[in-house]
């Protein structure tokens, strides 16, 4: 089927945009690049651009999902094909200010972690398997 447009941006509201892009560059790669102040843009190394736009009076999704609300989008991040790099992964964002939301005690049952990012988007932490 052909295509209609091509994705251009992954756009994540938050209270403090180059805050965030910073912490997303630690975890993907890339450099923020502030192009206006509420509007920063990522470019990771692959060519996809995550950009995060200040929102006034913010309010983080809900994990999990809540009765009156979701959690709009999360984002997921391949860690590697072992257990001992999604580990190794997984300290490394806790120590960038992430909170860990889900993590399975039988590694077996689920191939993923959930985490809060600095403002509270979900994102996951995936096993490549």
């Amino acid at each position: 089927m052909a295509s209609i447009a091509r994705l251009r941006n992954v756009v994540l509201d938050c209270p403090d945009p180059y805050a965030l892009a910073r912490f997303y560059a630690a975890v993907a790669g890339g450099t923020p690049v502030v192009e206006e102040e509420d509007w920063v843009v990522l470019r990771l190394p692959d060519g996809l651009r995550l950009c995060f736009q200040l929102a006034e009076g913010y309010t983080p999704p809900e994990w999990p999902r809540a009765d009156h609300g979701s959690q709009q989008v999360h984002l997921d991040f391949d860690a590697g094909p072992a257990w001992e790099d999604v580990d190794a992964a997984e300290k490394k964002v806790l120590a960038l200010g992430a909170r860990l939301l889900r993590r399975e005690e039988d590694p077996v049952a689920e191939d993923f972690r959930v985490f809060a990012d600095p403002a509270g988007h979900p994102f996951c932490l995936c096993r490549i398997g």
